[in-house]
């Protein structure tokens, strides 16, 4: 018997010497995303598979597995193998918000993922109807003492970079909105359109169409510079603010435990690929910018978005939906 584990365990290291000899990526890599096709985080994997796929040869496979606010893809990647063959593209719900505003997840992000690179960061826009009588933050602040409370602002649900934004703000400035919840941001968008809500802090994305068409009117964005695509919107810190940046940002992340080469070389290739004339345009129609570098800059980024979004998730007492 002793015999014979001795040679099921040579059998086991002969194979794992063997795999670790093998150049990588020596199969497919899945890149799991947390959100159904056709939004931001899918529309950024999917560019990142194929540039990789048409540079170097390497066979990535975006693999969609929605739901819980993003929480079961990261959880499944979490719990994959740490060979270096599954990656997730994460965002600030899934990594910075849920771990507070969800009463406990199945993942720590901090303990068990291993940050790789930024991707992009994007903001939010804080738009009104066309028609409305605001046209600048301060109309809408003052409108606010005016009347606690009386001005309805609508999110995507309780616990969006959207919601808590507005929380931020409200807090910055000293007022109270009344919060409206939707079940994503499509009728919330149409209800601001038509003046059933006053206010709305927008996905980029979501409101260009809808602002140069002329039904909306973006009043501020929450980066810290102002966007090329709303080059005439101030930022709410050149409104009066100073420091308040709120945005949603994406990256690329492995199951703790991923050998630090392979770590390495996801984030060379994947920081090439942020370079490319196309992918910028690409993250730039989607109302963002390029991020890229260091795996500790990724790390330092998700540290310190997780402590700030904790404290607002907490002060807004906001709960999962």
């Amino acid at each position: 018997m002793n015999l014979q584990r001795f040679f099921a365990a040579l059998i086991c290291l002969v194979a794992t010497v063997s795999a670790l000899a093998q150049p990588y990526p020596s199969h497919p890599i899945r890149l799991v995303v947390p959100f159904p096709p056709g939004g931001g985080t899918d529309i950024f994997a999917r560019q990142i598979a194929t540039k990789l796929s048409e540079s170097l040869g390497w066979v990535v496979v975006v693999d969609n597995k929605p739901g819980a606010g993003g929480n079961i893809g990261v959880d499944i990647a979490a719990k994959s193998p740490a060979d270096g063959y599954t990656m997730v593209l994460g965002q600030t719900s899934n990594l910075a918000i849920n771990p507070t505003l969800y009463g406990k997840l199945p993942y720590d992000p901090l303990k068990d993922l291993v940050p790789v690179v930024g991707v992009a960061a994007a903001p939010v826009v804080l738009v009104v109807a066309a028609n409305s009588p605001y046209t600048s933050l301060a109309d809408v602040v003052a409108a606010a003492r005016a009347k606690p409370g009386a001005i309805m602002y609508a999110s995507p649900g309780n616990g969006t970079v959207s919601h808590l934004a507005s929380e931020r703000l409200q807090r910055a400035a000293g007022v109270r909105f009344e919060h409206i919840p939707y079940k994503g941001s499509s009728q919330a968008m149409t209800d601001v359109i038509g003046g059933n809500v006053a206010l709305f802090m927008a996905s980029v994305p979501s409101a260009l169409a809808q602002i140069n068409g002329g039904k909306l009117r973006a009043i501020a964005v929450t980066s810290a510079r102002r966007i090329a695509q709303l080059p005439d919107v101030p930022t709410v810190a050149e409104s009066g603010y100073k420091d308040f940046e709120a945005t949603t940002w994406y990256g690329l992340l492995v199951p703790s435990g991923t050998p630090p080469t392979v770590v390495e070389t996801l984030n060379r290739e994947v920081n090439r690929v942020l370079q490319l004339p196309e992918v910028r345009a690409q993250i730039a129609a989607e109302g963002g910018e390029p991020l890229g570098g260091t795996p500790e800059k990724f790390a330092s980024l998700m540290r310190s978005e997780y402590a700030l979004w904790g404290r607002v998730v907490k002060e807004s007492g906001a709960k999962a939906d």
